[in-house]
């Protein structure tokens, strides 16, 4: 029975982190339902009460209803659940203030002009931002540039498949190579990951991207070929010079919560941390994560209001995250403690099996659950210092997995709905949910996920 309930909470994460702070919390079985429950409600009510799901007072009202109870719980256990709690809400306020911090700061950040919507600078604007992923994060990333990519061909006809290879570039697979990138390699670093061990996986970083972007050229090239000579013809006389904007006052801003995320290492924060006299993680993560919150700040205080409404910029979005976030933190401290007793049962070892099993979580719900989830098992505990010193290898697989096929659904990673949204909204037709699946994901991703899994974790 514990077997089976483990393998559950495995294949049922979604968007969020971590598990608690020691060794002493046993809890029984059932206690992970409150987990189970968030995660189902996560996938299927915006499928079956979309509208009212829609608005984040009722994902409040869920989140309270499923999260509150397991609060009080926690509290029950005496000290090692009140441990469990304080650690879980303190990585909560480090992941959210990341995310906040790197959506305000890339909304004062505009990219004004149009371009020919020629393939090569669709190339180009795709690699370019599978790299910026990497500095502002993918949400960061695609916000600054799906709008003009939207607007450089949007006077083309055949041009659907242009926002579905964003999904997959800027906003999943670019974020492999620092914390900054992707949720899942921020939370790892929480977790003991340094904050350069990323770096180390840019030969996958490198195999996967470029395949993705090659397959789009040439689907790009052949649907440009197919344009009539008038569309063409338009696409070459509506040309304006690129200019950003913003930049300014919001890069020194971005160097600001790099140098605060850095702080926040066990390894480079300790020893600037111990020169200013906070040496303490517990001392130095409030004062991280502030300066990442006055770092948002002085963007919306100094960044030229039009800017943020050239980018559409919305605080619905960042609150969705928010809430949500909550709760998965929360009710995930039970089912973690459950995985890190009975993980071991589950029979996971090759780095295939969590490549592909991470993967397929990340892919249906959220990818940073799912890494946290595979990473505490593979760990045996909350420290992934370890497992990224030792098993590397185990620890390269869950973090491409979780990257990577987070690109495989619109649910798999926070900024594909929000790209989805915003290509319908300039007149793009989305594919349905499934549609995406068969008529990209299949052909275009999966051969990369074989290719990837023969290269590098066979």
């Amino acid at each position: 029975m514990e077997k089976v309930v483990c393998l559950v909470l495995v294949l049922l994460v979604a968007p969020a982190p971590a598990l608690a702070a020691g060794d002493n919390l046993h809890v029984p079985v059932w206690s992970g339902i409150p987990f189970v429950l968030m995660l189902l409600c996560i996938a299927l009510l915006p499928l079956v009460a979309g509208h009212w799901w829609h608005r984040n007072r009722n994902k409040a009202i869920v989140v309270a209803v499923i999260a509150l109870p397991t609060v009080g719980y926690l509290l029950s256990l005496g000290e090692p659940g009140r441990a469990a709690l304080a650690h879980e809400l303190g990585e909560y306020f480090s992941f959210i203030s990341l995310l906040f911090a790197l959506y305000v700061i890339s909304g004062g950040i505009v990219l004004r002009g149009d371009l020919p919507g020629r393939p090569r600078t669709n190339l180009l604007f795709l690699a370019a931002g599978s790299v910026l992923a990497n500095v502002v994060g993918t949400t960061g990333a695609s916000m600054i540039l799906i709008r003009p990519v939207l607007r450089i061909n949007s006077g083309r006809k055949l041009k659907n498949h242009i926002p579905v290879f964003f999904i997959f570039s800027v906003s999943n697979f670019g974020g492999l190579l620092t914390p900054l990138g992707d949720p899942p390699l921020f939370l790892g670093f929480l977790k003991g990951v340094d904050f350069f061990w990323t770096l180390g996986l840019w030969r996958e970083w490198l195999m996967a991207n470029g395949m993705v972007l090659a397959v789009f050229y040439v689907w790009d090239r052949i649907a440009y070929g197919r344009e009539t000579p008038e569309t063409i013809f338009k696409e070459k006389a509506r040309v304006h010079r690129l200019r950003v904007a913003g930049l300014g006052a919001n890069l020194p801003l971005l160097v600001l919560v790099l140098l605060a995320v850095v702080f926040l290492s066990p390894a480079v924060g300790e020893g600037v941390g111990n020169a200013l006299g906070i040496g303490d993680l517990t001392l130095r993560r409030p004062l991280g994560e502030l300066i990442m919150l006055a770092a948002a700040g002085l963007s919306l205080l100094f960044s030229p209001k039009h800017h943020y409404k050239e980018n559409w910029f919305a605080w619905g979005p960042i609150i969705e995250v928010a809430v949500l976030f909550l709760g998965i933190f929360i009710t995930m401290t039970l089912a973690l403690a459950l995985l890190r007793v009975h993980g071991a049962k589950l029979g996971i070892t090759e780095p295939w099996q969590f490549f592909w099993l991470c993967g397929g979580l990340s892919a249906f719900l959220d990818n940073a659950p799912a890494y946290v989830a595979f990473a505490t098992m593979a760990a045996e505990g909350d420290d992934f210092s370890v497992l990224a010193a030792n098993r590397s290898h185990i620890l390269a697989a869950i973090s491409c997995g979780s990257v990577f096929m987070g690109a495989a659904s619109y649910i798999g990673n926070g900024p594909n709905f929000m790209v989805k949204a915003i290509a319908e909204e300039a007149g793009y037709p989305m594919p349905s949910f499934f549609g995406y699946i068969v008529r990209y994901v299949v052909p275009v991703l999966v051969p990369v996920f074989v290719v990837v899994t023969w290269l590098f974790f066979h």
